[in-house]
């Protein structure tokens, strides 16, 4: 339930304001008083059980007409001005207005702790003139009482979070409190006259107590948010390193529930501001970036459709908020080559611990959650139980007692936390419209050698613990920084090598060379993109990035969810254009098995990890006979096919494109029949031959076709549609087309439902029409995965969809009139 910042009247609420927000109570748990409670809730809250008599008595004292005293007038009737102020405006200006002694006579019933009282010491110390002396003894009191249930939030159980109260923060809010120190804070921006300055100690104060009222009544950090001025206004006190971490870490909790995203170029002076950070300064201030370049998660399943997010398109012509900061980003002079260094540098390159530890102590919901305690104290026992495998600038550590070990234990987790904004914000930057100008950058930057030179010794090390419970790729949770750590590091060498000639910056000088050598045994001409290669910008080493990567692969428990990130980093180097020398340089170090192995041998049950094994043994074998004949010699008996067909046909969405690089691979071979050891596979091989046999190719576009339609269709399953259309393409090719329409008609009629596979594969033929026409990048990505001519798929869509029903390769031809139940104002809706 979201809570309505209440009503002001000269920067401070109005007590009506106080009873509409009591009747909304607390963000966190508080239930919704009834219709007939709404009227006294103002009294409930502020009065409780104490009677009207009660309260007048302790206000007017002895002379009160309830105690036979002489009649007072009714204004002196605190519950009589509360309801005038509800009706007619006229009321209290602030809780704190209320008298003190009816405040004192509350607090002990309503356990406030004195809250209300201090808020008004706080306004009173607080005028213009003020030194600011008592206000900061006053806010320190009140910090000491909100903190205690900050650090609750943040170490309770999540599961239960929500259900939670927290009175002082909230009594605090409803008397005005937040308000008061959001007018402290921007004060100086508003008074045109020289008055006395706020000392960096309160500004950290003030911050610090907003944050704690952030995080436990989110109704404060949507009042916050929805105020553009003191949103902008935060990012001026990041120029002051003392307020730096306080501002940052409340700016990033306000950012992340804000509407409407905010946009870069309204921060006044921002590439002054960034170039005035140092390193560490940059990489928080990456945290706040994160919330600015990433599209919003919508968090509704419908709006993730291709459908939704066409007709979103086309209302939406102009670049979003997020393209728009990308772009304000990259135009920051030095930003790009800072980030590659923050990435790329070594942990003894860093600043000493001590600034870490003060900031750890003075500000502790920067950690996020305890697990990064944990990890501390893990880190620190596997230093000592692995200090014999440590190369000899870090063995010295194991003669050192582990408590003074710690510090460097927690330097490390410190710099890997830098890390992981770091690389996130670069990946969205490679994944944006901006990515060709992005990708120059980070080969200029030499991003990649300077990764690969930390692996070993910082992104993998050797004694990093792999029984995790490692969250699956789609979950929101809160890793350990290391586990985030590795994740990013991931997605970001997925996102580089994805469909661009600078992955070969993921080798080093001598396995270009291998690469090169392959091609001219093979007697291929090298890939244009490996020959223009710069080999000054390369790896270094013995072993360039991919290779590595490969290693610790192998390493990796069955389901571990770091396996999906693993499988689709390589993938993402295979994919675009095939290249036999890039297929081979992984053959030869035993990838293929690997897999294999891992699907059918390993008991992997996690149905991501074996999708993206899927999806990198068909670019692994695609047309790549020297691949499947490998595969035969591996997958050597009935039993261990029968179980590698049980697991593709177990989900097709997750497998169908290996059933796409099989039927591919299949008719290029038989095409080949000059060459000996083509033959020679085309008769052994277990998988060829079963995929030969037409029945088994017409259930897979059977079940392909059945899987989806258009109003499911997404980015995950579009792909089980585009190899539907391979499999009729082929046939079309051979002029097997009307067969295999016509067996599509008899399934049908077999399965007793006439017209609803044809009638179903024509709207999403449509939709293919409607979505891949006008986009180059999905088109060039067809065309290069399967090696047909992108007008080739057109004209064949065309010809299924032609209305000539007469016409032997038309869908409609092959629908018996009463069964057509084609609805032609689906896409135009």
């Amino acid at each position: 339930m979201i809570v309505n910042m209440p009503a002001k009247r000269n920067g401070l609420l109005t007590l009506s304001a106080l009873s509409r927000s009591v009747e909304a109570s607390s963000t966190r748990g508080r239930a919704t008083p009834s219709t007939e409670r709404r009227k006294r809730s103002d009294c409930n809250f502020l009065f409780g059980a104490v009677q009207e008599d009660e309260v007048m008595a302790t206000l007017l004292g002895p002379e009160s007409p309830r105690t036979g005293g002489k009649k007072r007038t009714r204004n002196r009737n605190v519950l009589t001005r509360i309801r005038q102020g509800q009706i007619a405006g006229r009321g209290f200006s602030r809780g704190t207005q209320l008298p003190e002694v009816l405040l004192q006579d509350r607090d002990k019933r309503a356990k406030w702790h004195g809250i209300p009282i201090l808020v008004q010491e706080l306004y009173d110390s607080s005028d213009l003139n003020s030194d600011f002396i008592r206000t900061h003894t006053v806010l320190k009191e009140l910090s000491s009482l909100l903190s205690m249930e900050a650090m609750s939030f943040v170490t309770e159980d999540r599961k239960t979070a929500h259900e939670s109260t927290f009175p002082n923060t909230y009594t605090f809010d409803l008397f005005g409190g937040v308000d008061l120190l959001v007018e402290l804070l921007m004060r100086p921006t508003l008074m045109t006259l020289q008055k006395p300055k706020m000392n960096d100690d309160l500004v950290k104060d003030c911050l610090s107590v907003l944050y704690n009222c952030c995080i436990c009544t989110e109704g404060v950090t949507k009042s916050l948010a929805a105020r553009d001025d003191f949103v902008l206004f935060l990012f001026t006190l990041m120029t002051n390193k003392k307020t730096f971490l306080q501002t940052a870490t409340l700016i990033e909790d306000i950012l992340g529930v804000k509407k409407e995203m905010i946009q870069l170029e309204w921060i006044p002076d921002l590439s002054g501001l960034v170039q005035s950070f140092d390193q560490q300064q940059l990489a928080n201030f990456c945290r706040i970036l994160s919330v600015t370049i990433s599209e919003p998660d919508v968090g509704n399943d419908d709006k993730h459709t291709l459908l939704a997010k066409n007709a979103q398109q086309k209302r939406n012509t102009s670049p979003s908020r997020a393209e728009v900061n990308q772009v304000t980003l990259l135009n920051i002079p030095g930003f790009i080559e800072r980030l590659c260094k923050l990435a790329t540098r070594k942990v003894s390159e860093a600043t000493g611990t001590s600034n870490f530890l003060q900031e750890l102590e003075e500000w502790y919901t920067w950690l996020d959650n305890t697990l990064v305690l944990d990890a501390l104290m893990q880190i620190a026992t596997d230093e000592a139980e692995h200090s014999s495998t440590e190369s000899s600038d870090e063995s010295s550590l194991a003669t050192i007692p582990m408590r003074h070990r710690l510090p460097q234990s927690m330097k490390i987790v410190h710099e890997i936390m830098y890390k992981v904004e770091v690389l996130y914000v670069l990946c969205v930057l490679l994944m944006g419209r901006q990515r060709n100008q992005v990708h120059k950058m980070l080969a200029e930057f030499r991003l990649i050698p300077g990764l690969n030179n930390l692996f070993d010794k910082l992104i993998w090390r050797k004694y990093t613990a792999s029984n995790h419970v490692v969250h699956g790729q789609n979950e929101n949770c809160d890793c350990s920084p290391e586990i985030s750590f590795k994740i990013q590091f991931l997605r970001l060498l997925q996102s580089f090598s994805d469909h661009h000639e600078n992955k070969y910056l993921l080798l080093n000088a001598q396995e270009l060379n291998e690469l090169s050598a392959i091609s001219l045994k093979a007697n291929i001409p090298e890939v244009e993109a490996l020959v223009n290669t710069d080999r000054s910008l390369v790896c270094d080493g013995k072993k360039g990035l991919l290779t590595r990567l490969l290693t610790v692969m192998k390493r990796e428990p069955p389901d571990s969810s770091f396996r999906f990130w693993q499988a689709r980093a390589v993938e993402s180097f295979l994919r675009g254009a095939t290249s036999y020398a890039d297929q081979m340089f992984l053959l030869k170090r035993g990838l293929l098995e690997h897999i294999l192995f891992c699907i059918i041998d390993s008991g992997c049950k996690s149905r991501d990890v074996l999708q993206s094994y899927f999806d990198l043994l068909g670019e692994l074998m695609k047309f790549n006979i020297d691949a499947f004949k490998r595969f035969n010699k591996y997958v050597n008996t009935e039993e261990k096919f029968q179980v590698f067909l049980t697991q593709i046909n177990s989900s097709l969405v997750d497998s169908n494109m290996l059933v796409r690089c099989i039927v591919l691979s299949l008719d290029r071979f038989e095409s080949q029949t000059e060459d000996v050891k083509v033959v020679e596979v085309l008769s052994e091989c277990c998988l060829l031959s079963y995929m030969a046999r037409v029945e088994n190719r017409l259930s897979f576009l059977f079940r392909l076709v059945n899987i989806i339609n258009v109003q499911t269709l997404t980015q995950e399953n579009v792909s089980c549609l585009n190899t539907s259309l391979v499999i009729l393409m082929l046939a079309r090719r051979r002029g097997k087309l009307p067969f295999y329409l016509n067996a599509l008609r008899e399934k049908e009629y077999a399965e007793k439902y006439p017209g609803c596979l044809l009638n179903n594969f024509h709207n999403l033929l449509r939709f293919w029409q409607h979505h891949y026409l006008n986009k180059d990048k999905d088109s060039t990505c067809l065309e290069n995965s399967s090696c047909i001519p992108f007008s080739f798929w057109k004209e064949t869509v065309s010809v299924l969809l032609e209305e000539d029903r007469t016409s032997p390769c038309a869908i409609i031809t092959y629908i018996d009139e009463p069964y057509m139940e084609l609805d032609r104002d689906l896409l135009e809706n």
